[in-house]
């Protein structure tokens, strides 16, 4: 945004002798400043005023002389009916269309002019006609920008192309009246037509003085007007204090000056973001420059209502005062109070479901640290996301690789990331915090679910913030009156509120998620703001350089794919992020250049437009709590790196006007403050901190920089199947295998020291119990140590056993216990170590019951067994002995929550089930069918809904011979299947194994 700048005889051009000390300093104001009218101005003044008179008056006069009065004389009768269509019928019609076309748009200059000489803001709508008042107020804009009246008018020329269509306001007027993204629409003021006309400084009172007289005073108070509107421009006290105190980010103290303070119209300042011409703002002390006063009574260029209105405020001086100093966040809903410390600190505030820590993590042996990425750290629901996204990718590859082979699975084990990806991969455990995830998607649809049943549509929001203590504020862009039950009423009427209390006893709702559109830009104070981009009325704009806009970028674009509240989205990628699809191929699609966005983004928006039409429907969040909610209305976000050029800006303005009721989002780089249609206009700094001053907005900003987007990729792609080293990518059954991470000494000489057994009830055997009530939590960390052999970062340790956090000293206190619990080998080593990385790691004579079965298994299979049947049939039959049931069947309520973010617990049921199948094939061969189906039930016990397993059951059972078996199995097998039914593949085996067996099921039924 263009930013006026304001140059003062006072402050640039130093007196000659030094004012008196009982002088106040700055005493006359400098004359109203006005923006002189090029000759351009008055061109367009011109040619819009001819085009006013051609479309006004020129056009009833041509009609009424060319084709004169197209209405019939007299009433109609059954005779018209009769009448031949001429050609002279046709020019009628057309001849009243145009008729009430001009009507229609000589109503929209009325309005437009009315508003234009009134000053009350935006003008009221004309129903239906969106384009001709569009027109209406460019021209009425140009014709009156060489008065005085012309910086009233809302939106100016630059905004050529924004549809007044819909519920959504226009870009600036937003900008006006809902000041932050978050702020109260309020009505304007009605005592700003004065303001328009004049920008007169402040009056103010003398300094104190010391007791006395002998002492000068330290400087005089001193106010500031309010300017009025200047085309898109609009004041704002981050500008005001950039001019007059030298640093914009002094906002704040102005704020804290006049804060609740009884403004001329009556209103009071309550945010930094929401002020309007013509109120007055007290300054600093040391505040400079020609648009301030100081004394009232001694400004000349002060009209007498001005004068009294500053006198009327500084009486409320006190008030201000008495309020303090503190750090006031103009955009946070109000928190509810902590508990005071005995001893107050300086707090730290980590993520909300990260390792806390009073100070900096402590270097780990040999001097390696204990840093991960920094960016995942701080920001849990971006790490949820992508941690869940994850699992969901390498259970799906696992599945496909078992369903892709014969006779057993190959490439069972996913490769174990290394290096940035293994750092990345702890960031995100450690960093993530699914539980807000979970209770942010079970507020929002159970949100939905009230208002559904209250007959109520979705309110407009702007954007959520997640407190430190877990609430949930919703900022709407207007009062939708009371909310349902358990949400509350906030601060004011645009803010509904959920505490966490409430947000846990809500259950799963089946609606549609109603804001999917949210995404996490950053923190302050504690609290997360996420941003709704397809509720924005415009477009987005970011600013910055190209490194930083494109760690927000990434940020936005990985949260928006892969995050825990949307059920279906798209999101375009323009000029970036190719590399990103893999998170998310059904999610993100990628396009290269400008034309093909305003394609696309063209055609999808009229078929939007026109399906909201086809269903009655205002917006897409209307759509989203009807009978179609779970298959229309999933929203659409653009996110455009490289700023456009002015023309592509001016057609992507044109296509955003009304994207925030069609539940499309347009996030725009650009590397200066002026996008045409920008709505809102952002910063990020290269200290990542991003900017938005007009909104009330400075955020620790939410980035995802390059090196960590590579390696949070690389998780991801290495997760495909095939991708993995050692791997091919045909899929084929006699591909080699990836070995698993730790490969245990099966012979007799290899006894482990310390064995535990996990698969089923969790025993240790070779280690005293310990004693007292750390015994649970020294048991879970060595669970936790013997599934990861590669090494178990401390912070991933401690944010496993301490989901809500824990200091370094707690942390270290138990790895100490821990240490000591293990006790070294006879050599002396520790049973417990550092590797290179600084990664605990356990030593080779500490050994699990699921390290055995999966070296016996590797063994069978792709070792010894591979060439000796014997050893093989042994090998397997060993495995299968092993497994007592599922992993830690009896782990107590509460605890090895982590588990959730494991693969080993789909990893488990496939490695049992494919022992079974390697062992039923064994059998098979030499027709022991009874052996055969003995060991797939062993295995079912574990994995009960493995196909495969069904499958050679019934193979196995089908070749005893006994029909009434397999029959029994059929059924069996059927009534598991319950209302999902038998799948295609399994009801094709039976139809080939036992074709009556249809006959049966009816028979039951």
């Amino acid at each position: 945004m263009p930013r006026r700048r304001t140059t003062s005889s006072s402050s640039s051009t130093a007196p000659s002798a030094p004012p008196a000390p009982s002088a106040p300093r700055n005493r006359t104001p400098q004359p109203v400043r006005v923006r002189r009218r090029s000759f351009g101005d008055f061109v367009k003044a011109f040619l819009a005023f001819v085009a006013l008179l051609v479309l006004v008056v020129g056009v009833p006069f041509a009609l009424a002389v060319t084709v004169g009065w197209p209405m019939p004389g007299g009433a109609p009768s059954l005779d018209w009916l009769q009448r031949e269509i001429t050609v002279s019928t046709f020019l009628h019609i057309l001849t009243v269309i145009v008729w009430l076309a001009w009507a229609q748009f000589t109503a929209c200059v009325l309005v437009e002019v009315k508003a234009a000489l009134s000053g009350v803001g935006v003008p009221g709508r004309v129903p239906g006609s969106g384009p001709s008042q569009l027109l209406a107020r460019q021209l009425v804009a140009a014709l009156l920008l060489v008065g005085a009246t012309a910086a009233s008018l809302t939106p100016g020329l630059s905004q050529l192309g924004q549809s007044l269509e819909g519920n959504q306001k226009p870009a600036v007027a937003a900008a006006q009246q809902t000041p932050g993204i978050f702020a109260q629409q309020q009505e304007q003021a009605a005592a700003t037509a004065g303001a328009l006309a004049e920008q007169a400084g402040q009056a103010g009172q003398d300094a104190a003085r010391a007791d006395g007289g002998s002492s000068a005073a330290h400087g005089d108070t001193k106010y500031y007007r309010i300017q009025p509107p200047e085309g898109r421009h609009h004041d704002s006290l981050w500008e005001v204090a950039e001019r007059h105190l030298g640093d914009g980010r002094r906002y704040k103290e102005i704020f804290e000056l006049n804060k609740d303070r009884v403004q001329p119209d009556g209103s009071r300042l309550s945010e930094a973001s929401l002020i309007r011409p013509g109120w007055i703002m007290e300054m600093p002390g040391d505040a400079r420059g020609g648009e301030l006063v100081e004394v009232p009574d001694e400004a000349p260029n002060v009209s007498e209502q001005v004068q009294q209105q500053i006198s009327d405020y500084a009486q409320s001086g006190d008030h201000a005062q008495g309020s303090g100093g503190g750090d006031v966040q103009v955009s946070l809903p109000e928190q509810r109070p902590a508990p005071t410390p005995a001893n107050p600190v300086t707090p730290v505030t980590p993520a909300p479901h990260a390792d806390r820590e009073h100070a900096a993590p402590a270097a780990a042996q040999d001097g390696h640290s204990f840093g991960l990425p920094e960016a995942l750290l701080t920001a849990p629901l971006l790490a949820a996301g992508l941690l869940g996204a994850l699992g969901r990718r390498r259970r799906q590859a696992m599945w496909q690789s078992a369903l892709g082979t014969v006779g057993g699975r190959r490439g069972m084990e996913p490769p174990t990331p290394t290096g940035d990806a293994q750092d990345v991969q702890d960031a995100l455990l450690v960093g993530a915090d699914p539980e807000g995830v979970r209770l942010l998607d079970r507020s929002l649809r159970g949100l939905a679910a009230s208002l559904t049943a209250e007959s109520r549509p979705l309110p407009v929001v702007y954007a959520a913030w997640m407190s430190g203590n877990g609430d949930l504020h919703l900022q709407l862009a207007q009062p939708a009156g009371k909310p349902p039950a358990p949400w509350q009423q906030g601060q004011d009427q645009t803010f509904w509120m959920l505490a966490r209390t409430d947000a846990e006893g809500y259950e799963e709702a089946e609606t549609a998620a109603p804001y999917p559109g949210l995404v996490s830009l950053g923190t302050m104070d504690d609290s997360r703001l996420l941003l709704n981009l397809e509720a924005v009325p415009g477009i987005v704009s970011l600013g910055g350089t190209e490194a930083d806009r494109a760690a927000v970028f990434a940020s936005v674009a990985a949260e928006l794919a892969t995050n825990g509240w949307s059920d279906r989205m798209t999101i375009t990628l323009v000029g970036f992020g190719d590399d990103l699809t893999p998170l998310a191929p059904n999610r993100i699609r990628h396009l290269d250049g400008f034309e093909d966005l305003f394609e696309t983004m063209s055609a999808e928006t009229r078929q939007r437009r026109g399906a909201l039409g086809t269903a009655g429907h205002d917006s897409v969040l209307t759509g989203r709590t009807g009978p179609a909610q779970h298959t229309r209305w999933a929203p659409h976000l653009v996110l455009l790196a490289a700023q456009p050029s002015d023309d592509d800006a001016l057609r992507l303005a044109e296509l955003a006007a009304d994207a925030g009721r069609l539940g499309i989002g347009y996030l725009v780089g650009t590397e200066g403050t002026d996008l045409p249609g920008a709505a809102w206009e952002m910063e990020i700094t290269g200290a990542g901190r991003l900017l938005a001053p007009l909104l009330g907005l400075e955020l620790d900003a939410q980035m995802l920089p390059a090196a960590q987007r590579r390696a949070v990729v690389e998780l991801f792609t290495d997760a495909d199947p095939g991708s993995g080293p050692g791997s091919d990518p045909e899929g084929g059954p006699g591909r080699p295998a990836n070995a698993p991470p730790f490969l245990v000494d099966i012979s007799e000489q290899g006894r482990p020291a310390v064995y535990a057994r996990l698969v089923g009830s969790y025993e240790i055997i070779g280690l005293d119990t310990p004693d007292g009530e750390r015994s649970a939590l020294l048991h879970e960390a060595l669970a936790l140590l013997l599934l990861h052999r590669e090494g178990v970062h401390p912070r991933v340790l401690s944010s496993a056993l301490w989901p809500r956090g824990v200091t370094a000293d707690v942390r270290d206190a138990l790895l100490e216990r821990l240490r000591a619990w293990l006790g070294s080998d006879p050599d002396g080593t520790p049973r417990l170590g550092t590797d290179a990385t600084g990664r605990l790691t356990l030593a080779k004579s500490v050994v699990s019951d699921l390290d055995v079965l999966r070296s016996l298994y590797y063994e069978a299979t792709q070792g010894r067994g591979a060439g000796s049947r014997q050893v093989r049939g042994r090998l397997l039959t060993d495995a299968l002995v092993l497994v007592r049931g599922p992993l830690l069947a009896d782990r107590p309520e509460g605890r090895y929550r982590w588990l959730t973010h494991e693969i080993v617990d789909a990893q488990l049921p496939l490695l049992v089930a494919d022992t079974g199948l390697a062992l039923s094939e064994f059998h098979l061969e030499k027709n022991r069918a009874e052996k055969a189906i003995e060991a797939l039930n062993a295995a079912l016990r574990t994995a009960p809904a493995d196909e495969r397993l069904w499958h050679e059951l019934l193979r196995a059972t089908h070749t005893t011979g006994d029909p009434g078996r397999l029959r029994a199995l059929a059924a069996d097998l059927v009534a598991r299947s319950g209302a999902r039914g038998v799948p295609p593949r399994t009801e094709a085996l039976l139809d080939e194994l036992l074709p009556t067996w249809r006959e049966g099921v009816s028979a039951a039924g």
